[in-house]
C-alpha cells in the first residue's frame, strides 16, 4: 500500500505524525493503525516502497518530510494570492508566508533531497519530477501564475478532489486539450477591430467598450462549444454594459449592420418612430437577442441574451427564472419534470457591483434549492479593476471582487485577461465543473477598461496611475499574436494585415447601409386584440366544480392529515349543498380556479413567501402526513388536470424572488405564474424588478409578461409593514396597458380574476397586481354562492344592490375598494342609510371608466361622489383616481374625498390608534350634508 498516494496536504501531515509515534512506541497509536503501518513501514519481510525513499526515510526526519507535505498543502490553498493576475502588474501579489519553504523549515537542498510523491497529487506523479524540489515548482506554475485557483472554502471532498487534480494534470489546456491559435487571433481580431472602428467613427458615442476584456468573447464561445458538445443547445446569457455589443456582434452574431444603423440613430422627422403601446425601446446597450446558430449538430444551438436596465445585477434571477423554465416540462399532471443541465445559464457580472449589490447574494442562495435550482451557473466577472471612478478598496470589504461566492461553496478561479491560454483553460475547467456537479462556478476574470466608464469619461482625474499603465499596455490581440509569430505559426506582419481586413470591412458595411432606421427603432411586437379580456369566460359549470372539489379533498389511503385541518377541509365536502348560500369562502375559491386552470391545460407555478400553507394558515396547498412528514400536493393528483401543477416556498426575498419568476414567466408565457408576498408591504425590496421589468419590460424591449403578484393588503392595525402592499405605486406607473391592478372583495371575484388571467396568458398578455385580502380571508361578508362561480364573471365595478331598489333616495355616491368596502358594509348604519349608495372598484387599471360612469348616471338625484379609502390621501389609489373621477364627473358633481391625512408612514403602530381612525372614516363616510 502507498501511503503517499493515498494521503496528501494535513491527511499525510496526520499519517506522518502516527507514523513517527509508531516508531517510537507502536502502542501509542491504534491496532489499526499498528496494523497499516506494519504493512507499510520498509522492512526486508514486508512490502517496500522504492529503494530512493526508503532510503530517504531511513536519513531524513519526519519533521522535514511533514513539512514538504504543508508546504504543498499551502501552495494549494493559497497560491492564488501569489498569482499573477493583474496584466498591469499595479500591484505585487498579496501573497502569504505560508508559501514560502522557508516558512516550513525547509531549503533548496531539503526539497532536493525528498522524493516528488511527497507532493501528491498530478505533479508528483508527472515521471520527470526528480524530486520534491521540481514537483514543488510545478505546483507553483499551477496555482501562482496567471490562474489562481481559489478552493480552500469547498468543503465536498469529491468536488475539491476533482478541482485539484483538473488544475494539477492541465488536462483542459493545451496541449493536452488542442486550441486552434489562428481561431484565438481570428475573434480578437474582429473584438478589437469592432470596437476601433465604433470609436473612430462614433467619437463620444456610448458603447461601454469590452478592449481590456477581449477574451471574454473567446471565453464565451469555448462555453458555447462546450455546451454543444454535453449535448445542451439553449444557452441565456444575462450581463450588464460592459463588452455587450461585442458579444452581440461576435456570439450571438447580430448583424454589423444592424448594430451600425442603432449607432447612426436615424429615427427623428425623416424616420418616425410609430407610436403602440407606449413602445419607447431602449438603449442599443441594454438590448437583447436571440439567434438560432448551425453548430453541425442536428439541433441548432439557441443562444438568448436577456435584456438588462442599468440596475446591472437585477438580471441575475431573471436568467436564472428563464433557465429553469427552459429546462421544465409542465405539459403533463402532476409535479412539472426539470432536466438539471438541459440549459447553460451564463451570467456576466461587474467586478464593482457583484460584491455591492444584494441581489447578487439573493440569488446566489438559490442555486441549491428545490425549485430553483437550474444545474449550476457560470458566473464570470468582467473585472475592470475599478468602479466608475470609485477603486477596488473603497468599493469592497474583500480581498477580491468575487469573495462572495465563498459563502455559498462556489468555486472561483481568477485569471489574468491578457493569457489567452489561460482564459481558454478556465472556460473549458467551469464547463466541465458545472457539468459533473451541477452547482455555479465563479470565473473573476481580471483585466481593466481601456477608456472610462463611458468613452466620453476621462478616467486619468481618477485614476492616473492605472491609465498610464493602460496606456502602455498592448492589446490581448497584439500580445497574442507576438506569441504566435514567436512560435512561427504566423508571420509578424500577419496580425496587422488581419485587423485592416477587419477595419475594411467594417467600413464597407457601413458605407453602404441604407437610409433607413434600424430594427431595433421599429417595435416588431403585434398588439393584442380588442377586449379579449372583455370576452374571456371565466365561469365554471356547477358540477364540474364539485367534481374538482371531491377530487381536491382525496388523500392516498393511511395519509394523516394534521387533525385540527382535517376539520377545516371536511367543511368544504358540503361547500356546494346550498348553490345560492354564499359557502365558498377565499381559499376554496382559489383551489377551484387552480384546479379548473389545469383541468383546461394550462400549467401553474405559485412560489412566495410561505405560500404552500400560507402567511394567514388559509392555503395548505400541500399537506404533510403528521406521523410520517410525507407530502401530498392535492392539486398534482386531480384527474382531472392536463398540465402540472408546482407550488414552492420562496427565499426570504423580493427582488431574486420576484426576478426568477419574471424570468420564469418570460421563457414560458403558456404557464401562470404566480409569487404570493408574506405580506404586501414586502413589495418595497423589490421596486427595481417591479420599475425596470414587470412594468416597462413591453415598452422597452418588447417583452410579453404576464406575473402574477398576491400582496396581502388592508389596514388592521398591524403597523405601518404589515398594511399596505403600496397600491399607489403600481398606479403610478400603469400607463398604455401595461398592467392590471384589482382589488377584490368576493371570493367569487378573485377566481373569475385568476382564471381570466389564465385565459389571457397568449392573447393579452399583462401582469397582475392582486392587492389579498388578510383578515377577510375568513369574512363571511366575502364568501361567495356556488352560483357566482358557476354562472358569473369578473366584475371590474360593482353596483350598490341595496341602493339600487331605491335609487332616487341615494344623495351621496360613495367610491371605494377593497377592505373598507367590507368594514363598510358591516357597520349598522349601512342598513339603515337610504341616501348613500357604495359601489366598489375592483379594478383600478385598466380604469373602468364606462362601467364607473354607467354607475353614476344610475343614481340620479345624488348630489355628491366620494371617494372613500383607509390609506393615507397620499397613498392607496386617491391620486390616480381623482383626475380620472374628475373628467368623468365633468363638473357634474363635486367630487370629496374621505381618507386617513397625508402621512409619511403609511398606518398606525398601535390598535387603537388604528381603530379609533378607522372609525372616524366611517362615521364621515355616513355624514351626508344637506
Amino acid at each position: 500500500m502507498d501511503l503517499w498516494q493515498e494521503f496528501h496536504g494535513p491527511n499525510a501531515a496526520y499519517i506522518l505524525d502516527l507514523y513517527e509515534r509508531f516508531r517510537r512506541d507502536p502502542a501509542s497509536v491504534t491496532p489499526d493503525a499498528q496494523a497499516l503501518f506494519q504493512q507499510w513501514q520498509p522492512d526486508g519481510d514486508r512490502p517496500q516502497r522504492s529503494s530512493e525513499t526508503s532510503e530517504v526515510l531511513g536519513e531524513v526526519s519526519a519533521d522535514k518530510i511533514m513539512a514538504v507535505v504543508n508546504l504543498a498543502t499551502a501552495i494549494r490553498e493559497y497560491g492564488h494570492l501569489a498569482a499573477r493576475i493583474d496584466p498591469l502588474g499595479l500591484a505585487n501579489p498579496p501573497g502569504d508566508p505560508a508559501l514560502h519553504a522557508s516558512a516550513h523549515a525547509l531549503s533548496d537542498d531539503d526539497l532536493r533531497a525528498l522524493p516528488a510523491s511527497l507532493v501528491g497529487g498530478p505533479m508528483a506523479g508527472a515521471t520527470d519530477a526528480a524530486n520534491a524540489l521540481e514537483a514543488i515548482e510545478r505546483l507553483r506554475g499551477v496555482y501562482s501564475a496567471t490562474i489562481g485557483y481559489d478552493y480552500d472554502h469547498i468543503r465536498l471532498p469529491e468536488e475539491r478532489a476533482w478541482l485539484r487534480d483538473a488544475a494539477e494534470s492541465r488536462r483542459f489546456r493545451p496541449p493536452q486539450e488542442p486550441l486552434d491559435p489562428l481561431w484565438l487571433l481570428e475573434l480578437l481580431t474582429r473584438a478589437e477591430a469592432f470596437e476601433h472602428f465604433l470609436h473612430r467613427i462614433f467619437p463620444g458615442k456610448t458603447r461601454f467598450s469590452a478592449e481590456g476584456l477581449d477574451m471574454m468573447v473567446p471565453m464565451l464561445d469555448v462555453m458555447l462549444g462546450e455546451a454543444a458538445e454535453a449535448g445542451i443547445y439553449t444557452i441565456l446569457i444575462g450581463m450588464a454594459h460592459r463588452g455587450r455589443l461585442n458579444v452581440l456582434a461576435h456570439i450571438l452574431n447580430k448583424p454589423y449592420d444592424e448594430l451600425l444603423k442603432e449607432f447612426r440613430d436615424t429615427a427623428g422627422e425623416d424616420h418616425p418612430v410609430r407610436e403602440y403601446l407606449g413602445w419607447t425601446g431602449d438603449v442599443k446597450y441594454h438590448a437583447g437577442a436571440s439567434r438560432a446558430l448551425a453548430n453541425g449538430n442536428p439541433v441548432d444551438l439557441v443562444v438568448t441574451m436577456a435584456p438588462n436596465p442599468s440596475h446591472l445585477e437585477h438580471v441575475n434571477p431573471v436568467i436564472a427564472g428563464m433557465a429553469r423554465a427552459a429546462g421544465t416540462r409542465a405539459d403533463r399532471p402532476g409535479r412539472p419534470h426539470h432536466t438539471a443541465q438541459a440549459v447553460l445559464p451564463i451570467v456576466i457580472h461587474g467586478d464593482a457591483a457583484f460584491p455591492a449589490q444584494g441581489i447578487v447574494a439573493e440569488t446566489l442562495n438559490l442555486q441549491r434549492l428545490r425549485g430553483y435550482r437550474v444545474g449550476g451557473t457560470i458566473h464570470l466577472i468582467a473585472n475592470n479593476q475599478v468602479g466608475f471612478t470609485t477603486s477596488q478598496w473603497e468599493g469592497r470589504s474583500t480581498l477580491y471582487a468575487s469573495d462572495l461566492a465563498k459563502g455559498f461553496k462556489i468555486p472561483i478561479v481568477h485569471v489574468n485577461a491578457d493569457d489567452p491560454e489561460a482564459c481558454i483553460e478556465v472556460a473549458r475547467l467551469a464547463c466541465a465543473y458545472r457539468q459533473k456537479f451541477a452547482t455555479d462556478f465563479v470565473i473573476d476574470l481580471v483585466g481593466y477598461r481601456r477608456y472610462g466608464h463611458n468613452e466620453g469619461d476621462e478616467p486619468r482625474f481618477t485614476q492616473p496611475q492605472m491609465y498610464a499603465a493602460i496606456d502602455r499596455q498592448p492589446t490581448v490581440r497584439q500580445q497574442w499574436a507576438t506569441t504566435l509569430a514567436g512560435r512561427g505559426i504566423i508571420a509578424a506582419e500577419t496580425s496587422d494585415q488581419l485587423f485592416q481586413q477587419q477595419l475594411d470591412h467594417l467600413n464597407t458595411i457601413y458605407s453602404t447601409l441604407p437610409d433607413e432606421p434600424a430594427a431595433a427603432l421599429e417595435p416588431q411586437l403585434p398588439p393584442p386584440p380588442g377586449g379579449a379580456a372583455r370576452r374571456a369566460q371565466t365561469a365554471v359549470a356547477a358540477d364540474t366544480l364539485a367534481a374538482l372539489n371531491d377530487a381536491l379533498l382525496a388523500v392516498p389511503d393511511g395519509f394523516r392529515v394534521n387533525r385540527k385541518l382535517s376539520r377545516v377541509l371536511d367543511r368544504r365536502r358540503d361547500l356546494f349543498a346550498d348553490p345560492g348560500a354564499p359557502t365558498v369562502d377565499w381559499a376554496a375559491a382559489e383551489a377551484l380556479a387552480f384546479a379548473s386552470i389545469l383541468a383546461d391545460g394550462t400549467p401553474i407555478r405559485l412560489t412566495g413567501e410561505d405560500v404552500e400553507r400560507g402567511t394567514f394558515s388559509h392555503r395548505h396547498a400541500l399537506l404533510r402526513d403528521e406521523s410520517s412528514g410525507a407530502v401530498y400536493i392535492p392539486h398534482q393528483h386531480i384527474p382531472q388536470a392536463r398540465a402540472s401543477f408546482e407550488v414552492r416556498n420562496s427565499p426570504l426575498s423580493e427582488a431574486a424572488a420576484i426576478g426568477f419568476e419574471y424570468g420564469y414567466n418570460i421563457q414560458a408565457p403558456e404557464r401562470l405564474v404566480i409569487w404570493e408576498a408574506q405580506y404586501g408591504d414586502f413589495i418595497n425590496t423589490a421596486q427595481a424588478i417591479v420599475d425596470e421589468f414587470l412594468v416597462s419590460g413591453r415598452a422597452k424591449w418588447e417583452q410579453t409578461p404576464s406575473l402574477v403578484l398576491l400582496l396581502p393588503h388592508g389596514y388592521e392595525g398591524q403597523g405601518p409593514d404589515h398594511s399596505t402592499g403600496r397600491l399607489e405605486r403600481f398606479l403610478q406607473l400603469a400607463a398604455e396597458t401595461n398592467v392590471r391592478v384589482a382589488n377584490a372583495t368576493t371570493a367569487a371575484q378573485y377566481f373569475h380574476l385568476l382564471r381570466r388571467q389564465a385565459a389571457l396568458l397568449l392573447t393579452d398578455p399583462l401582469p397582475l397586481i392582486i392587492m389579498t385580502p388578510k383578515s377577510l380571508l375568513r369574512n363571511a361578508r366575502v364568501y361567495s354562492p356556488l352560483r357566482e362561480l358557476a354562472e358569473g364573471r369578473w366584475q371590474p365595478v360593482i353596483d350598490d344592490a341595496q341602493a339600487a331598489a331605491q335609487r332616487d333616495a341615494v344623495r351621496r355616491l360613495v367610491l371605494c375598494s377593497g377592505k373598507v368596502y367590507v368594514d363598510l358594509s358591516a357597520d349598522p348604519r349601512r342598513a339603515e342609510c337610504r341616501d348613500v349608495a357604495v359601489a366598489r372598484v375592483e379594478q383600478l387599471y385598466p380604469w373602468p371608466g364606462d362601467e364607473l360612469a354607467e354607475i353614476v348616471a344610475g343614481y340620479p338625484n345624488a348630489r355628491e361622489v366620494v371617494w372613500l379609502q383607509e390609506e393615507p390621501a397620499n397613498a392607496g389609489a386617491w391620486e390616480f383616481i381623482q383626475p380620472r373621477l374628475l373628467r368623468l364627473l365633468d363638473g357634474r358633481l363635486p367630487l370629496r374625498l374621505i381618507a386617513r391625512p397625508r402621512r409619511a408612514s403609511p398606518a398606525e403602530g398601535t390598535m387603537a390608534m388604528h381603530v379609533l381612525s378607522q372609525a372616524a372614516l366611517l362615521d364621515r363616510a355616513f355624514e351626508v350634508n344637506d
